[in-house]
């Protein structure tokens, strides 16, 4: 609690934490709105693959002419890691290979590394963060993201002597979205496709926040970062409002939904008829906890926490995020305290591409929010086991053989280039992790 307190002391002595920004699209936007307010804080350097996008981002959150004068744009993401005097990097490109890429460049460089790109965290961030570890600097997850609100809450709980039973965050949710394509993902956001390209809204990256895609990322960079299970069968997506979280998110064995104690969750806005959840948390992150006695038990009803009806299980929330409103305490909580805000310490959990359709040999996969895959959470040992393809690699990969509708593609049902960086990255991945099982 005294971040503010450690940057003015910095900006007192003239040394502000200095951030090279990589990727100013929605979230890289909104971090960069609040530098201007947060004295100690600068960011010298922004790599986009559109330099005049960039200007344009930071003309509209409200810099002023002079600051975007002295601020080095850029489409050189390796050269602005290597040179300058950077304490942290923010990776905001939402490119799994860019991303893996930037990522080591700022670990050999010796430089703190923020990834806001969760889809590279979850493709080979392990592997990444124990680079990280070995050569001495940070790499955490963003802070303002679920995966990083979450693992505070889990932290949280764990330190103050509570069993986690489940967390995860809240979406809508029904399943006949999971095979949906972005030709039709705008009527499920009560949009046209005109007003949605009016407002630059992208409908792939859409289309893998509703079809399933998106939640199992995040729940997979959670498990990884704080150690939970993962739902042998994939999410469930019950749903659940905030006053019931207690109630439901509990084992099967206790009368909830969860097939054991310690495990990442999905909670849905919706009810599987289209009816609104009471009191969703659509927006927002949760841990559902156990009191370890009944001295704890009683507190909970003294205290007027929400409990199940046993008084044993009750939970935390958060209803909102503000991804990159917030991103500031994963960057200073690096820069200023050598601690990152959440990241993997295991391979627990990764998401698998499964076929949206009936998939043919000879088609070319369309990744995360296309029209052929979407990605389904599942256990890392049964992924390794199963040879499943990563959602992240998911694009531009050519099948090798039929694959029928709703079953997971794997590595030997498509063409790919054992030597691209990616993918070596990623085998490297997983043949440690295969080793350590």
């Amino acid at each position: 609690m005294n971040l503010f307190r450690l940057l003015q002391a910095r900006a007192a002595a003239g040394k502000p934490v200095r951030v090279a920004l990589i990727g100013a699209g929605k979230f890289g936007s909104m971090f960069l709105s609040q530098v201007p307010h947060t004295p100690g804080l600068e960011v010298p350097i922004i790599v986009d693959i559109d330099r005049e996008r960039a200007r344009e981002a930071c003309r509209t959150v409200g810099w002023s002419a002079e600051l975007i004068a002295k601020t080095v744009f850029t489409d050189d993401g390796a050269r602005a890691i290597a040179g300058g005097a950077m304490d942290v990097v923010v990776e905001a490109t939402g490119n799994p290979a860019v991303g893996i890429r930037h990522a080591r460049a700022a670990i050999a460089a010796g430089k703190h590394i923020v990834m806001v790109n969760v889809e590279a965290d979850v493709l080979a961030g392990p592997l990444l963060a124990e680079e990280a570890r070995n050569a001495g600097v940070v790499y955490s997850l963003a802070y303002g993201d679920q995966p990083a609100l979450t693992a505070e809450m889990v932290d949280w709980a764990r330190a103050t002597g509570f069993r986690v039973v489940a967390a995860g965050k809240g979406t809508k949710y029904l399943p006949a979205y999971h095979d949906v394509t972005p030709d039709g993902v705008w009527q499920h956001y009560g949009l046209t496709a005109g007003e949605a390209q009016s407002a630059g809204m992208n409908p792939q990256m859409f289309n893998s926040f509703l079809d399933g895609t998106k939640s199992a990322i995040e729940m997979a960079a959670i498990a990884n970062a704080c150690g939970l299970d993962v739902p042998a069968d994939g999410l469930l997506f019950p749903p659940c409002g905030v006053d019931d979280l207690p109630h439901i998110m509990r084992p099967r064995s206790h009368g909830g939904v969860l097939e054991r104690s310690g495990v990442v969750e999905v909670v849905s806005s919706l009810e599987r008829d289209g009816r609104p959840v009471f009191r969703d948390l659509r927006w927002g992150v949760y841990v559902v906890l156990e009191a370890p006695n009944d001295y704890a038990a009683d507190c909970f009803r003294q205290y007027g926490l929400k409990t199940d009806g046993s008084g044993r299980y009750a939970a935390m929330y958060k209803p909102y995020h503000l991804i990159g409103l917030e991103l500031n305490i994963s960057v200073l909580s690096a820069a200023l305290r050598g601690e990152p805000t959440g990241q993997p310490y295991g391979f627990r959990g990764d998401v698998a591409s499964v076929a949206k359709r009936n998939l043919r040999a000879g088609e070319m996969l369309d990744g995360e929010g296309g029209y052929t895959v979407w990605g389904k959470l599942v256990p890392a040992a049964a992924s390794l086991k199963a040879g499943a393809l990563p959602i992240g690699l998911a694009h531009r990969l050519k099948l090798k053989h039929d694959v029928a509708h709703g079953e997971i593609v794997r590595w030997n049902d498509v063409e790919f280039d054992a030597n691209n960086e990616t993918i070596r990255t990623r085998k490297a991945m997983e043949g440690a992790f295969a080793k350590e099982g």
